[in-house]
């Protein structure tokens, strides 16, 4: 899975600690209610990329919610 995301590589503890310190502090002070989605690439890759199931209509897929 991590070699066909866009990072191509796992992230870092350091990687994962940065974005909470933007979140936790002065920068991070507008930014309320929100999902940050830190794998990399790796769900774009599935929906869009080498991991969709070949033939598969993706649109049709999240729509439904399967």
């Amino acid at each position: 899975m991590i070699q066909v995301c866009a990072a191509g590589r796992a992230g870092t503890p350091d990687e994962v600690g940065t974005v909470g310190a933007l979140l936790m502090g002065p920068d991070g002070g507008f930014i309320t209610g929100s999902d940050i989605l830190m794998d990399g690439g790796v769900t774009a890759a599935y929906w869009y990329g080498e991991l969709a199931p070949q033939g598969t209509d993706t649109m049709s897929i999240r729509q439904s919610g399967s």
